[in-house]
């Protein structure tokens, strides 16, 4: 639900926008009004939430049964089962009927009943490079108790039966259903390995089952690579993304900088292998004339100050893949495709740095490993300038002296910026009435900044109207301001399976090491001095939190699909009273780690 902007009104039922809605009460005393799901809503989950709202003075029922637990303004969140296909359901409320259709697909594939491949069931799909003697898999769906072979490349490969399991999404982990699933008889793989390069073409797959035999030609082409004529790509983009695997589903890596050079050792379709183990998008390369072995050796190391960071100059002779890892009192640098020829490494009186060991791991990877004077982390940075790699470590944030006529000015120095997410075209989730998040968002940071400021800081906002901003444009805005704090205000949503109506609480999210101390610190500081449902701290990959030039963090404040919650969310007297403990634990926390 978190994104989806549908909303619904029908009858006398008044239809209004995302913007129109007012925030606690239905339009009009006498109205129904379904926030979610919208119409034909597609979801593979068993159950769905019917988020809404209706005077309180009168039942709302679904299918002829009332719903219970309405808020006080009538506001309501039910869950219901839902069966494989189309599911009905039927709100009244006095006069007013709606009725909305809920689809239901199958979370695995599904298997043909007659003698066929299941459709885009073939794989590889798309066009794949692979090295000499490296397995070439090849998977498909058809009936059980079929013999499967695929043909390519002069040899004949059995595609067996598997045991195939399916995963649950990300996702599951937030409603606490983690659980697999069995898929059921009817996928079958088998690899194979090539000795000799060239393109093989596509696959040609058969099935063989009662007598009969269908083939169908496979869609992604095979080609062996050469190892003399390995290909070697640049990184275009600013920060090239790498990845686990070939595709948005896999984790990420650390950033490559503008300029990375490595050796393409595979390719699926639009992605690159590169030489060091990562994946990345070719639109974020581009061709290096000539195939020379992009590896470098690396002698002495420097360092020098900037104003409020150190960089430390490693000189190459060709821009390598790296990787960082942060750690207490440490953080790590790799660089790989690089041998050390290292005697002399020159790091002087640090604010930051208390030594700097490194380690040749593999006869092609070098750990530097920057022991740390405290453990908190301010943000990083790389970027190549010609060979030489700049890898720059922030200083600890200055508070300045408070003023003696002021009486709290405990921030002043300290650089924040806020985050109000969503915005324009982009509502986030919506609450039983269809007062959207992006509103909330805007108001609670304008409340959190005035705050702060009182307390001495200075405060940026990524946006200050509704306005559309993308989230790279916002990262972006993090990266170039480089503040102490980077936050972002969210209020929350549950995936179909959740349970809206039972789920509430404060949530905070972190992704790089140098930033888990603060949620920890703020997320508890909140939950305690406003006694509001805990509902906890992760670690998650989500574009907000990612920046690394400052620690940043994602406050999800509430539930807006909960009708009670949201009533605490909308209420004006506890929103000051939430800005004023996220300021107040902020100012803590810098009390705590200065």
């Amino acid at each position: 639900m978190k994104h989806f902007l549908g909303l619904v009104a029908i009858s006398d039922i008044l239809i209004v926008s995302s913007m129109m809605a007012t925030p606690l009460l239905a339009q009009k005393k006498s109205s129904l009004f379904l926030a979610y799901p919208p119409p034909e809503h597609q979801t593979t989950a068993e159950k769905i939430f019917l988020i809404g709202t209706a005077s309180p003075e009168a039942e709302v029922s679904v299918n002829g049964k009332a719903i219970t637990n309405r808020s006080k303004m009538g506001h309501f969140a039910p869950s219901f089962p839902l069966k494989l296909g189309k599911n009905v359901f039927t709100l009244r409320h006095q006069n007013a009927e709606l009725k909305i259709t809920v689809i239901r697909n199958s979370a695995v594939p599904e298997i043909p009943t007659g003698i066929a491949f299941a459709e885009d069931s073939l794989t590889p799909a798309v066009n794949i490079d692979r090295l000499p003697e490296e397995f070439v898999c090849f998977g498909a769906i058809a009936p059980p108790k079929a013999e499967v072979n695929v043909s390519i490349g002069g040899k004949s490969i059995a595609l067996l039966p598997q045991r195939a399991i399916a995963l649950p999404p990300n996702s599951a982990v937030l409603t606490a259903e983690a659980d697999t699933v069995n898929v059921a008889a009817g996928i079958y793989q088998g690899c194979t390995v090539f000795e000799t390069s060239g393109n093989l073409g596509k696959p040609i797959f058969e099935l063989d089952l009662q007598g009969k035999t269908v083939t169908k030609e496979g869609t992604g082409e095979i080609t062996i690579l050469d190892r003399a004529e390995i290909e070697v790509v640049e990184v275009t983009a600013d920060e090239g993304v790498a990845r686990t695997g070939a595709s948005t589903d896999y984790s990420r890596l650390t950033p490559l900088p503008k300029g990375t050079r490595a050796r393409v050792t595979g390719r699926e379709g639009e992605w690159l292998r590169l030489d060091y183990g990562g994946w990345i998008k070719a639109e974020e390369t581009k061709p290096v004339v000539g195939n020379t072995l992009p590896h470098s050796l690396i002698r002495g190391i420097t360092s020098r100050q900037i104003a409020g960071a150190t960089e430390i100059i490693f000189p190459l002779q060709t821009p390598v893949p790296v990787a960082v890892t942060q750690g207490e009192k440490q953080i790590t640098l790799s660089l790989y495709n690089t041998t050390a020829q290292t005697d002399t490494i020159k790091v002087a009186s640090d604010p930051v740095i208390q030594r700097l060991d490194w380690q040749q791991v593999t006869p092609t990877k070098i750990d530097y490993t920057f022991q740390l004077k405290n453990q908190q982390q301010w943000g990083y940075d790389l970027r190549y300038e010609g060979t030489n790699l700049i890898f720059t470590l922030r200083h600890s944030p200055q508070i300045l002296p408070s003023s003696s006529f002021l009486s709290d000015r405990s921030l002043a120095g300290i650089e924040i910026l806020l985050d109000p997410g969503h915005g324009g075209s982009e509502s986030g989730s919506i609450g039983p009435t269809g007062y959207p998040e992006k509103k909330i968002n805007l108001i609670m940071s304008q409340l959190v900044a005035a705050e702060l400021k009182k307390m001495g800081a200075t405060v940026y906002l990524t946006r200050e109207t509704d306005t559309d901003l993308s989230l790279q444009e916002r990262v972006d805005i993090i990266n170039n301001t480089k503040p102490d704090l980077a936050i972002s205000i969210h209020y929350n949503a549950l995936p179909d399976s959740g349970d809206a109506l039972n789920t509430q609480g404060i949530s905070t999210f972190w992704y790089h090491p140098q930033a888990e101390d603060l949620a920890s610190f703020l997320h508890s500081y909140l939950v305690e001095n406003l006694n509001r449902p805990n509902y906890g701290v992760y670690w998650n990959n989500l574009a907000l939190t990612r920046p690394h030039t400052a620690p940043a963090i994602l406050l999800e404040l509430g539930f807006m699909i909960n009708p009670q919650e949201f009533e605490w969310i909308t209420d004006a007297r506890e929103q000051k009273k939430l800005a004023a403990a996220i300021a107040q634990g902020i100012k803590e926390w810098f009390g705590r780690v200065k």
